[in-house]
C-alpha cells in the first residue's frame, strides 16, 4: 500500500460537459483542502474487500481493530467496507453470493482488486458543509476505452455505502467508479466532548476538517450539553442544509472529480507543471447508477446533466420524490385507479412510524409476517393501537380490530401496497421509518440539533431506556458501523419529552397517554409536521409547528424529481414488495411522469420485480428467504443491460413485471430457475405501459 498526499491549487475552472474543450487539467474549484492518493496493491489490501476477499466479507465475524479504542484509518476503511458490504448484500451460503454476485464471480480467487483510491472533501455553491468524494481507479482501467461508474451512498452511508453495489460492477469491468455521501454519510459530532471524525474516519477534537460539526460556538455547545447531556449531532439531520436538494449535483461533481483524478494519472505532463487532458468525457462511457438513496441521486444527476457528462442511468429502487402530477393515474391489473401518487418520502415514512406499530399485530399480519415477534414487543404493540384510538385515529372495539384498522389507512388511505405488509414489521422493529421521519424532518426544515424537532434528539441509551455517554470502543468504530441515520451503533432516538426522563424512542411512554406506546407523541408531531395539520384535533397547525411545517415543505419541492432525463437510456429495477420505498409513490408515478414529461423521446424502462423487496440482507433470514429473491442480481442486470445498449446498441427491453419463482425453504440455494431474467419481447400480459392518462401494471 502507498500512499501520497496531494494539494491542488484551488482554480475558478472545472470540467463542464462532454464538449469541453479544456487544454489542460485542473483542480475543481469546489473540491475543498489536500486531495489523498493510495495505491492497494490487490494482495494484502484492495479497493473491492477491503483486503478481507470474497471469504471475508462473508464471514460472519467482522474484522477487528487491534486496539479498539484507537483503531487505525487502514482498520476503519477495512471494517466501513465489511459492514457496507454486507449492509446491502446477502452473503449467507445458498442466496446467490458467489454464484451470482460477489466480488469472485467472474473472477480468479478471492476477487481483489488493484488499483488507487482518492479521497476529498467538496462543497455545493450556497454551502460550506463538507461533501465526502471518493474516486477509485482499478488497474484494469484502460484509458483508450474509458469507463465511469458513479456511487452515490445508499441510504444515509458514508463514502463506502454503495462499495458492494454500483462499486462492485465498475471496478469488476474495469471502470473508474466515482462515489460521494452526497452530504449525508456517517458524520457525528459528540456534543459532550467535541469530538468529531476526519475524512478517514478517525477522531478528533480539535479544530480542523472533519465530515461534520454543529453550528454551535464552544458557549452554545457548552449550553446545550450541560442542558442535553451526551447528546450527538449527525451531518444529515443537523447539517441546516437540505442535501438531498443537491444530491443530483454532488453526483455531477463527483463525475468532475472523476475526470481530474483520470487526468491526474493518465494525462500527458508538460513540463510547465500543467497536464493535458487525455480522458475526456465525450470519450469516456458514464454510467449513473446506485440503489435506493444513491440510485435517486443519479437519476436527480441525470435531470440535471445539461453538460451531457451521462450516458445512461442503471439504478435499483431509487428514492424519487416525483413532482405531483395528477393528470395521469396508476392501476395495478383491474384494481382501482390510484390518483393520489407521488405522496412525499417523509409523508408515507410518517404514516408508517405512527400507524406501522399497530398494523403489526393485525389478524392478517401478527403470525404470519416473517420474524414479527422476533422485532416486535407486542405489548407496546397494542399500546400503540390504544393510544391511536383513543385520539380517535383508529377504530374498533377490539385490538384486532384497530388493528385491521390501522393497516387499512395504510393500504387505502396512504397507498401502501398489500405487499409490503409480510416485510414492514421487520422494518418497523428496525425502526427504519422512525429514523427517516425524525432525520428527514430535520434535514427538509433545515433545523440544527440545538432545535430538538418534536423533542427528539440523538444519544447512546442504557438500561431502561436512560440516556448515557457513549462507550469510547463504540465511538471509535462508529465511522465503520454507523449507517448515518440513528438508530445505527450505538446511537439512539431519545424522546426527550417522554414521561418520567428522556428515554429511547422505542422503551417511551408519551406524556398524553401514560403508557410505552413507542413515544407516539413525537411520531405524531412529526406527521402533523410533513401533513401541516394536527391529526388529532383535525385542524391547521399554529405559532412554531406552523413554521416548521412551512420550512419543511418547502425543503420538500426542492427535492422533488423533475421526470427529465434528457432521453438517457434509463433502467428502472424495483421489488414490488419494497417496504421501506412505496413503489406507488416512487418509481411507478416517476415512470409515468417520465412519459408525461418526454413522451416518444423517452428512453426509460421499469422492471417491477415480483417477490423482491428493499433489503436484500433480510435473505439471509429463514421465513424471508423462502419468500424472496435478491434484487442485488436485476440491479446487475440492469447496468449489463444499458452497458450492452451503450456500447453495442442493443435495445433496451420493454417496461414489464418479472415473475420470480421464490426458492422456498432457505435450504434450498438459489438458482437460475428462481431468477427469472428480464425479457427482450415480454408477453402481452406482463409488460408495463402508459396509456389513455395511466400508468397500466399487470398483476
Amino acid at each position: 500500500m502507498k500512499k501520497i498526499l496531494r494539494y491542488g491549487l484551488i482554480s475558478a475552472v472545472a470540467l463542464t460537459g462532454a464538449g469541453c474543450k479544456l487544454p489542460f487539467n485542473q483542480l475543481p474549484d469546489f473540491v475543498q483542502g489536500s486531495v489523498t492518493t493510495t495505491q492497494y496493491d490487490g494482495v494484502t489490501n484492495d479497493l473491492l474487500t477491503g483486503g478481507l476477499g470474497a471469504s471475508g466479507l462473508a464471514n460472519p465475524a467482522a474484522p477487528a481493530f487491534n486496539d479498539p479504542i484507537n483503531p487505525t484509518a487502514e482498520e476503519l476503511r477495512t471494517l466501513a467496507i465489511y459492514n457496507n458490504y454486507r449492509a446491502l448484500v446477502d452473503t449467507v451460503p445458498g442466496g446467490g453470493y458467489g454464484e451470482f454476485f460477489g466480488p469472485q464471480v467472474d473472477r480468479s480467487g478471492e476477487g481483489l482488486i488493484s488499483g488507487e483510491e482518492t479521497l476529498a472533501f467538496m462543497t455545493v455553491e450556497g454551502s460550506d458543509v463538507p461533501v465526502t468524494v471518493m474516486v477509485q481507479i482499478p488497474d484494469s482501467f484502460d484509458p483508450k476505452n474509458a469507463c465511469m461508474v458513479t456511487a452515490p451512498s445508499s441510504g444515509s452511508r458514508g463514502i463506502y455505502g454503495a462499495i458492494g453495489t454500483a462499486g462492485e460492477w465498475g471496478l469488476k469491468k474495469g471502470c473508474a467508479v466515482v462515489y460521494t455521501d452526497k452530504g449525508s454519510g456517517t458524520g457525528s459530532h459528540n456534543l459532550a466532548t467535541n469530538s468529531a471524525q476526519r475524512i478517514d474516519g478517525t477522531l478528533t477534537q480539535t479544530e480542523e476538517p472533519v465530515q461534520f460539526r454543529a453550528d454551535l460556538d464552544d458557549t452554545a455547545r457548552g449550553d446545550f450539553d450541560t442542558a442535553w447531556p451526551d447528546r450527538f449531532a449527525y451531518k444529515h439531520a443537523h447539517s441546516k442544509v437540505n442535501p438531498e436538494a443537491d444530491w443530483g449535483r454532488h453526483v455531477l461533481q463527483s463525475i468532475e472529480f472523476g475526470f481530474y483524478v483520470l487526468n491526474e494519472k493518465f494525462g500527458q505532463e508538460t513540463g510547465n507543471g500543467r497536464t493535458v487532458i487525455k480522458i475526456k468525457p465525450k470519450k469516456t462511457l458514464v454510467i449513473a447508477s446506485s440503489v435506493s438513496n444513491g440510485g435517486g441521486a443519479s437519476v436527480r444527476a441525470a435531470e440535471l446533466d445539461e453538460n451531457g457528462l451521462i450516458d445512461g442511468v442503471a439504478v435499483s429502487e431509487p428514492n424519487v420524490n416525483p413532482q405531483v402530477d395528477t393528470s395521469f393515474t396508476i392501476r395495478q391489473g383491474n384494481g382501482p385507479a390510484l390518483a393520489e401518487h407521488s405522496r412525499s418520502l417523509l409523508d408515507y415514512t410518517t404514516a408508517l412510524a405512527v400507524y406501522q406499530g399497530c398494523a403489526n399485530i393485525a389478524p392478517e399480519v401478527r403470525d404470519v409476517a416473517p420474524l414479527n415477534s422476533v422485532f416486535n414487543n407486542f405489548t407496546v404493540a397494542e399500546n400503540i393501537c390504544n393510544s391511536l384510538a383513543n385520539k380517535g385515529l383508529v377504530t374498533g372495539a377490539t385490538t384486532d380490530d384497530r388493528a385491521s384498522d390501522a393497516l387499512r389507512i395504510l393500504e387505502e388511505e396512504v397507498g401502501i401496497q398489500p405487499e409490503q405488509n409480510l416485510l414492514a414489521p421487520v422494518h418497523f422493529g428496525l425502526a427504519v421509518a422512525q429514523s427517516i421521519s425524525v432525520t428527514y424532518a430535520n434535514a427538509y426544515g433545515q433545523a440544527g440539533v440545538e432545535d430538538r424537532l418534536c423533542g427528539v434528539s440523538l444519544a447512546a441509551t442504557g438500561a431502561g431506556g436512560a440516556v448515557t455517554p457513549i462507550t469510547s470502543t463504540q465511538e471509535a468504530a462508529l465511522f465503520s458501523a454507523s449507517n448515518g441515520i440513528p438508530p445505527s451503533a450505538g446511537v439512539n432516538l431519545v424522546y426527550d419529552n417522554a414521561e418520567g426522563q428522556p428515554t429511547n424512542l422505542a422503551v417511551s411512554a408519551s406524556p398524553s397517554t401514560s403508557q410505552q406506546d413507542y413515544g407516539l407523541d413525537a411520531l405524531l408531531c412529526l406527521r402533523n409536521l410533513a401533513l401541516g395539520t394536527d391529526v388529532v384535533a383535525d385542524a391547521p397547525l399554529t405559532g412554531d409547528a406552523a413554521a416548521w411545517s412551512e420550512r419543511i415543505a418547502d425543503g420538500i419541492d426542492a427535492i422533488r424529481a423533475s421526470g427529465n432525463l434528457r432521453g438517457k437510456p434509463t433502467v428502472f429495477v424495483t421489488g414490488r414488495s419494497d417496504a421501506i420505498l412505496p413503489i406507488n409513490h416512487t418509481s411507478r408515478p416517476y415512470f409515468g411522469l417520465n412519459q408525461r414529461v418526454e413522451g416518444s423521446d423517452s428512453n426509460l424502462r421499469y422492471y417491477e420485480i415480483l417477490n423482491a423487496h428493499h433489503l436484500d440482507v433480510l435473505n439471509g433470514f429463514p421465513g424471508i428467504a423462502d419468500r424472496y429473491v435478491p434484487l442485488h442480481h436485476y440491479y446487475f442486470e440492469a447496468l449489463d443491460l444499458v452497458w450492452a445498449n451503450l456500447t453495442d446498441k442493443q435495445d433496451l427491453p420493454p417496461s414489464q413485471v418479472v415473475r420470480t419463482v421464490p426458492r422456498g425453504d432457505i435450504t434450498n440455494p438459489l438458482s437460475v430457475a428462481n431468477l427469472t431474467p428480464i425479457a427482450a419481447n415480454p408477453d402481452a400480459g406482463d409488460r408495463i405501459l402508459f396509456s389513455n392518462d395511466q400508468v397500466q401494471i399487470p398483476d
